[in-house]
């Protein structure tokens, strides 16, 4: 099969990725384990990562356009030449650099080549179809006046024309409105950005840029995060980066950044990271302690406790204690000056990240979510010593997983309440009048977060 893989052209790579992925595999595992079994040079790379992610998240607006031109419904047909007709429509829809010639006669190949030879006719003529559409309405690649038909519901509108699920759409519309909602829509339909965190025990942000300028990688910084760097054009393999294997820096967005900057930890204290795993948080939690002290990294998976531990490892920091188990089942009772629960949660704030998020999540997996994390928020209260810490966070935009759970917690712990951050903390730029923090990504151009620090006091 390896052998196989090798000589086979992205398109195709793409198209057995894809069909992994509609079997029920995460996309990013699924690209991944066809990109490591073929030798591609980094443009190729690129299109079939491009092809994978875009025609997953897209699939609903893709499949509508199917059903719109086709004789049969999108789920009429069997599934493979469904994925074939989404990378050619895709290509001709959102990807304004491939030719419509080229879009439209590899995805006949593809056809030919994955046992739909009597069919070639059919996606020819569907792919011209929508082609002949697009110029009767004058529309192009990046304005969307063409053959797409929307219904007038306008949650449903916005669920087609971008493809979510309905009910997504219906909690933004919710708390935002349908303004804002067509922007995070867009927002989460572009690629996502790579952020920096310039690990300040072993160098500084200057050096880090300087060394990314001299190899031809741009990047700026971000506002209010004196560690955060964005990566602004194409960096090919972040581990042939200079400074990966000196412990320089680590992946991750700026808003997962201010999390750690709104726990404040100081160097001595003991931490608990109550859900720790795969770890940038608690080696946030190390450098901003001055990898000073004690941080207790708590996760029930072992796997992810061993990518902390290399990470940390690479950071070189030595602050960090792993503890293994379900953190609402962990003996640590009055032990922490400051605990983080960074709760599992859908993801609704990172969901240009995970390209299959938003098929994968439903309201019944955000009910469970939210019980999960009112246990985890109960539990870990109990860790912290009196008069200190404990800071709540999520990056999802459900308020189920939010400010509900904030809420519930408040109001059957009358002896905690919430505390906004210090004038001089980064965190504080991104305040609510309600003290908590809640990061809106086509507001601030970062990851969707939720965040509020709470803080235990006696008196009550």
């Amino acid at each position: 099969m390896e052998d196989i893989l090798i000589c086979l052209s992205p398109r195709q790579l793409a198209f057995i990725a894809l069909r992994d992925v509609h079997k029920g595999a995460y996309a990013d595992i699924a690209l991944d384990r066809v990109l490591q079994k073929a030798n591609l040079p980094d443009t190729d790379r690129r299109l079939v990562t491009e092809l994978v992610y875009g025609c997953t998240r897209r699939q609903r607006t893709l499949d509508a356009l199917i059903d719109q031109l086709g004789k049969k419904k999108s789920h009429q047909q069997p599934k493979d030449l469904r994925t074939i007709l989404h990378l050619g429509l895709y290509q001709l829809r959102y990807q304004e650099r491939i030719p419509e010639s080229a879009a439209v006669n590899t995805t006949v190949q593809l056809a030919k080549e994955n046992g739909f030879s009597g069919l070639t006719g059919f996606v020819n003529g569907l792919l011209r179809q929508y082609i002949r559409e697009v110029s009767k309405v004058g529309g192009e690649k990046t304005s969307y006046p063409d053959p797409l038909k929307l219904p007038k519901n306008p949650e449903e509108r916005l669920g087609i024309l971008y493809s979510f699920p309905d009910w997504i759409i219906q909690v933004w519309v919710e708390q935002f409105g349908l303004a804002q909602t067509e922007q995070l829509c867009l927002w989460m339909n572009k690629t996502p950005a790579i952020d920096l965190r310039v690990n300040l025990l072993r160098t500084s942000t200057e050096e880090v840029a300087a060394a990314l300028t001299s190899v031809g990688v741009l990047c700026q910084r971000v506002p209010h995060l004196p560690q955060a760097l964005r990566l602004i054009s194409n960096a090919g393999s972040i581990q042939n980066l200079p400074g990966y294997h000196e412990g320089w820096w680590t992946v991750q967005d700026s808003s997962a950044q201010l999390v750690s900057h709104l726990l404040d930890p100081q160097p001595g204290e003991v931490v608990i990271d109550a859900c720790a795993a795969p770890g940038g948080k608690t080696t946030h939690i190390a450098e901003l302690m001055r990898d000073e002290g004690k941080i207790v990294a708590c996760d029930r998976t072992p796997s992810r406790l061993v990518k902390l531990q290399k990470n940390a490892q690479r950071l070189k920091l030595k602050s960090i204690e792993i503890s293994t188990g379900d953190s609402r089942n962990l003996p640590y009772q009055n032990t922490a000056h400051r605990v983080l629960v960074d709760a599992p949660c859908s993801g609704l704030g990172t969901l240009h990240r995970h390209a299959d998020a938003r098929w994968r999540q439903t309201p019944e997996t955000v009910e469970e979510l939210s019980v999960l994390q009112k246990e985890l928020l109960s539990q870990t209260s109990s860790f912290v010593k009196p008069g200190g810490i404990l800071v709540y966070s999520t990056c999802t935009l459900h308020p189920k997983e939010n400010e509900e759970v904030v809420s519930s917690f408040l109001a059957e712990n009358p002896n905690w309440e919430i505390e906004p951050p210090s004038v001089d903390s980064p965190a504080s730029a991104y305040s609510t009048p309600q003290g908590w923090i809640k990061v809106l990504p086509h507001q601030q151009n970062m990851d969707g977060f939720f965040m509020v620090r709470l803080q235990q006091f006696s008196g009550k």
